[in-house]
């Protein structure tokens, strides 16, 4: 079970009062002094802490971790499982693998289960939250497992390790060759099926799946692509793909958030400073029609009044909808 970490406080005072005697009155040998009569009154009032508080626990998930063998290591993944899996056992589900799992998987499974009043609006499915290496914090392990070339900021994270980036490939390598097949004999998946999504890093990982391994997933939800990494490199890559076929089998939703430009007329600081990353999504867009590629369906959309760290959850919930309608049987 998927277990967060949370504080419960348990409420038993006035249980313990009711237990015991009640104490004698002694006459005071001296008067406190008001500091004290204070710092009494507080302890009084205040509930001991739990000697053990209870962890909370998200019905229907597990933790599951996964062995990278060309990489030499660990990745943990979240599962969350739709309603009726278990009182359906001939059903498989369509599978939503979300990148950025620690902040991701929670967020995606509450939207899920409110969508067209309390999740009638969507199509069950099963969600895989994909988590970073055991061992390295989260900026590293998505600086170098979401990027396609080595060519990243240098700036060291938390752990003070220089930064490495550059291993999109050997991580779409592990997602297709050993987690995605454990994922399809553990659940009972359909394997046609699967949809990708992330944001920021999390979308330049999908934009190289989509050029690399289009047919890897169905469908690609791709919130504020990191378009800008490496002086753009993804369009030189956009350009050797179109060069190389005839066409991109892929539904692809692109979304992005209005604040993601630069406006130097405002002095809101909700606008980027130095990157418009809304231009960069619309320059992708047209080369991806201009290719006419009879496979493609691709949709995009700028969602107002959202900035770049606040706009994932207004995308995903427009991908859900957009990948998972409600089945009418």
């Amino acid at each position: 079970m998927l277990r967060l970490p949370a504080l419960l406080a348990m409420l038993f005072c006035a249980a313990a009062a009711l237990a015991q005697p009640a104490a004698e009155t002694q006459a005071p040998v001296a008067a406190a002094s008001p500091a004290a009569t204070s710092a009494a009154a507080t302890n009084a009032a205040a509930p001991p802490a739990a000697a053990n508080p209870t962890p909370f626990v998200l019905k229907d998930t597990e933790v599951r971790t996964i062995r990278a063998k060309a990489l030499q290591r660990d990745y943990e993944i979240y599962v969350s499982l739709p309603p009726s899996y278990h009182s359906s056992p001939r059903r498989r589900f369509p599978v939503l693998f979300v990148s950025d799992g620690d902040y991701s998987f929670p967020l995606v499974r509450s939207i899920a289960q409110r969508v067209g009043n309390r999740a009638q609006g969507l199509e069950e499915f099963i969600l895989v939250g994909l988590s970073y290496a055991v061992g390295d914090t989260r900026q590293f392990s998505r600086r170098r497992d979401y990027t396609p070339t080595p060519n990243g900021e240098k700036t060291r994270d938390e752990s003070g390790r220089p930064p490495v980036f550059g291993e999109a490939e050997e991580y779409r390598r592990f997602l297709a060759d050993e987690l995605m097949p454990f994922v399809a004999a553990t659940y009972r998946t359909d394997t046609n099926r699967s949809i990708y999504a992330g944001h920021s890093y999390g979308g330049l990982f999908g934009v190289h799946i989509l050029l690399t391994e289009p047919k890897m997933f169905s469908h690609y939800i791709l919130g504020s692509p990191s378009l800008w990494f490496d002086q753009k490199v993804m369009f030189a890559r956009e350009k050797a793909y179109a060069d190389a076929n005839k066409d991109l089998k892929a539904n692809v939703l692109m979304a992005i958030a209005s604040y993601e430009t630069v406006n130097k007329a405002s002095n809101d600081p909700r606008f980027s400073r130095n990157l418009d990353m809304i231009a960069d999504m619309q320059e992708f867009e047209r080369a991806l029609r201009s290719r006419d590629y009879p496979g493609l369906s691709l949709t995009s959309e700028i969602i107002p009044g959202e900035d770049h760290l606040t706009v994932f959850p207004a995308i995903i919930t427009r991908g859900l909808m957009w990948a998972l309608p409600a089945r009418r049987d």
